[in-house]
């Protein structure tokens, strides 16, 4: 009973849908959630919601395409996500490690779209890469449109700053990193967040879990994540998984099991 909460199977990497959905059903994983990244990714997304039962998806638009939202982009995806397998906004947040990134924008769009999120009674799937303080204050800003959760994805940050997500009810969600040679300090943090605010994910096509590291990574492999979080956790594989299951349904509340 794996989850894996946070994927993108409309990305061009994937053009075998109905193995990846057929493979990740045959290894023991529930559900997926494709998380947009714009409006067409977002469309894509929810396209493939509706050939396959196990998908779900997010509408939103991540940060490195925060250029592309405009006067409209609020409207489209408010209309977006009233789909009944829509289950949150995202991806979104901040990402500051490219050159030439328009940091104003960047946090216009995130805080826009926080307000969507909770104006539709739906949580966040956020996005924070090189701007952990930025991206700290601007959740504190709009502590008050966090009212239906959310959980930071693919999270790579520090104990420290895993506390305060946390403490604005946050889930942290650990992908293929968790599984990586260097990941002392992500284990640390898995060490630290409570079972009952964890979640797992594969980010697919990207971050592939050791074995596998430097492949295509998809659905089927967040159970190398789930199990490398048990390990840490010093649980049974089985009940990490259980616990996660319904961690992802109390989050994620349209997802209907």
């Amino acid at each position: 009973m794996y989850v894996d909460t946070h994927c993108h199977l409309d990305d061009d990497k994937f053009n075998d849908k109905a193995e990846i959905v057929n493979n990740f059903l045959a290894n023991g994983v529930d559900f997926a959630i494709n998380m947009g990244c714009e409006i067409n990714s977002s469309i894509a997304g929810k396209s493939l919601t509706e050939k396959y039962e196990n998908v779900y998806f997010g509408a939103g638009f991540h940060p490195n395409d925060a250029e592309k939202f405009n006067d409209n982009s609020l409207n489209e995806l408010k209309d977006i996500a009233m789909h009944n397998k829509c289950v949150a906004i995202g991806e979104i947040g901040l990402d500051y490690h490219y050159e030439g990134f328009d940091k104003a924008k960047q946090q216009f769009v995130f805080e826009s779209q926080i307000s969507l999120a909770n104006s539709l009674k739906m949580p966040i799937s956020i996005h924070s890469r090189d701007a952990t303080f930025d991206t700290i204050e601007l959740l504190k800003n709009n502590k008050n449109n966090l009212t239906y959760g959310g959980v930071m994805h693919c999270f790579s940050g520090s104990v420290e700053t895993a506390k305060i997500l946390l403490d604005f009810g946050l889930y942290i969600s650990f992908a293929g990193t968790l599984t990586f040679k260097n990941a002392k300090n992500l284990i640390d943090v898995a060490k630290y967040v409570p079972l009952d605010r964890c979640l797992t994910e594969t980010d697919s096509p990207y971050l592939a879990p050791e074995p596998f590291r430097g492949k295509r990574n998809e659905p089927m492999l967040v159970k190398y994540v789930a199990e490398k979080l048990a390990l840490i956790k010093g649980v049974e594989s089985k009940d990490l998984c259980e616990k996660v299951y319904q961690n992802a349904l109390n989050l994620f509340t349209k997802i209907k099991k």
